[in-house]
């Protein structure tokens, strides 16, 4: 999701600046570890279940029942359906950016590795960075920021280099492509949010946008290529399943949402860039994905490209 880290960290700094924030202490870094934590552990979670529940068909049910939850809280807090009417168009969009995001990471996990996929959908914050420069007044990048991007850039490409000595290493690097892919909607998403009235809107009325298009759209492509009658209810998948859609697709962005209200939100971002490492550490640890040195070292001058650009 989206993470969705530095998506919601720049589309709700408005929101967030209305409020009296603080620097970060010991709880909201706590807090945060865990933020990442899960993030982190996501692309795994797919990826250990999907001979059980293809990625499109687990990424689809868990985005429709996390719509149950967004419908059921944003009820309880009043919000009205005719509140949804004024940032119809903007909700539309930002809702097919999330959709495409994770339909390239689903796509992508049939090919890469999920540590893979880990970092290169974190190349969103860069591509939101030249996009931001681009489009929005105010948020043009600075001669530092420059240089982070081309620490990122030189990162890329060499951790998406070819490794000889890894089986299947062409499907290896398409599917690193279509994170690559996912990181672009992603900041696609941000791009929407920023420069249009969603920018002030209540957190919970973009994740319900996010969500329910995304549950809509999936939820029948995931039928019609086959995937939903693939279905082997496993005991790890039901396990995997339920923690997608209460821990990532809901409790966690309500977490980032409550400590970017509470917190300075330069702050968070730097701890979220633990996501993607915690997301190599899972892929190694529980997947025995291999991690070849121009992998290890291209990721690291994207992580630093990334910090330099978004610190």
């Amino acid at each position: 999701m989206q993470d969705q880290d530095t998506e919601l960290s720049n589309a709700f700094t408005p929101l967030a600046s209305a409020r009296l924030r603080r620097r970060l202490d010991m709880q909201g870094g706590a807090l945060m570890v865990l933020f990442c934590l899960a993030l982190g552990f996501q692309q795994v979670a797919i990826k250990m279940v999907a001979a059980d529940i293809p990625p499109l068909a687990q990424i689809a049910l868990r985005s429709s029942l996390a719509a149950l939850l967004v419908v059921a809280l944003v009820m309880r807090q009043g919000i009205r359906l005719a509140d949804f009417r004024a940032n119809l168009g903007a909700g539309a969009l930002v809702g097919l950016g999330f959709t495409a995001e994770f339909v390239f990471v689903a796509w992508g996990l049939h090919y890469t590795l999920a540590s893979h996929m880990s970092v290169f959908l974190y190349t969103a914050p860069v591509f939101a960075a030249l996009g931001l420069h681009l489009l929005v007044p105010g948020e043009q990048l600075t001669r530092r920021q420059w240089l982070g991007v081309g620490l990122a850039f030189v990162g890329m490409v060499f951790a998406m280099a070819p490794a000889t000595d890894i089986d299947n290493a062409g499907d290896i690097l398409w599917g690193d492509f279509l994170g690559l892919l996912a990181g672009l909607s992603w900041a696609a998403t941000t791009l929407v949010i920023r420069r249009s009235s969603l920018s002030e809107a209540p957190p919970v009325k973009t994740l319900c946008y996010q969500i329910i298009v995304a549950g809509l759209l999936l939820l029948p492509a995931a039928a019609l290529l086959g995937d939903l009658g693939a279905l082997r209810w496993s005991g790890s998948a039901v396990a995997s399943l339920a923690f997608q859609t209460l821990v990532i697709s809901f409790a966690a962005l309500l977490l980032w949402f409550a400590l970017l209200r509470r917190y300075f939100a330069s702050q968070l971002g730097i701890f979220s860039f633990l996501s993607p490492i915690f997301g190599v550490l899972f892929g190694a640890l529980l997947l025995n994905e291999p991690l070849t040195a121009n992998f290890l070292l291209g990721g690291g001058l994207l992580l630093l490209g990334l910090l330099v650009v978004t610190r």
